[in-house]
């Protein structure tokens, strides 16, 4: 399976000005991702796609491939992924190179373990997903079966169920997303506007270091990792 890795960085950060490449520790938050998936055996390209020349430059310093500039139409506040990745596939189809699947590597969670994108990468090829994602546990006062929906000034479980699960330890597994790994099939992608399609397979990070960068209590929390693991 070819597998393109594309990590998207694109100018304009409002929550943490400049974040993609402000220094976190002693090197630009680009560099955490890039590093890690220019370790990759499995990823048979990686790119940066980014509409920022600074970002650009510090991307190609790092190493890492920009084979186009991110046009700004697919750099907005409110632009789709599903858009930046079919403008990154289309673009190599032009040029009659073909993945099989795309790996998207966001550089704002930035700690991931060594090895973590290819166990990915394993798992996805060897089960018959239509996407893998990476995700961590949720703790169980957040699981959907105790949250209540607010319907009409009342609260109602948010599973639809009539009654609560009364024991924590009968609550199924639920996750949520941790942003650092998406793998989706190329005709997913292309066929069905989808990332994630309907067979989403995971990789569970919940006991790893974690911080998803947003705002700037994100990055105090990432710097404090940073100390710890120092």
């Amino acid at each position: 399976m070819r597998i393109l890795g594309i990590i998207p960085a694109r100018g304009g950060s409002k929550g943490i000005p400049g974040k993609n490449i402000k220094y976190l520790g002693e090197k630009p938050l680009l560099a955490y991702t890039t590093e890690a998936t220019l370790k990759s055996k499995l990823l048979n390209r990686s790119i940066l796609s980014s509409d920022s020349e600074e970002i650009i430059e510090v991307g190609k310093k790092l190493g890492i491939q920009v084979p186009f500039v991110r046009p700004a139409k697919f750099a907005k506040d409110d632009s789709a992924s599903i858009k930046v990745l079919k403008q990154a596939l289309y673009f190599f189809i032009k040029e009659n190179i073909h993945f099989d699947a795309v790996c998207i590597l966001q550089p704002t969670t930035p700690f991931r373990r060594e090895g973590l994108i290819d166990d990915a990468i394993k798992k996805f090829e060897s089960g018959s997903y239509d996407s893998l994602v990476s995700v961590r546990e949720v703790p169980h006062e957040y699981n959907p079966h105790w949250v209540f929906e607010e319907k009409k000034g009342k609260l109602e479980i948010a599973t639809g169920e009539k009654e609560i699960i009364s024991r924590r330890q009968e609550l199924p597994k639920a996750y949520h997303r941790d942003g650092a790994i998406y793998l989706t099939k190329t005709e997913v992608i292309l066929d069905s506007n989808s990332i994630l399609g309907k067979k989403i397979g995971f990789i569970d990070t919940t006991d790893e270091d974690y911080v998803n960068l947003d705002n700037m209590e994100d990055w105090k929390k990432a710097e404090e990792i940073l100390k710890k693991r120092s």
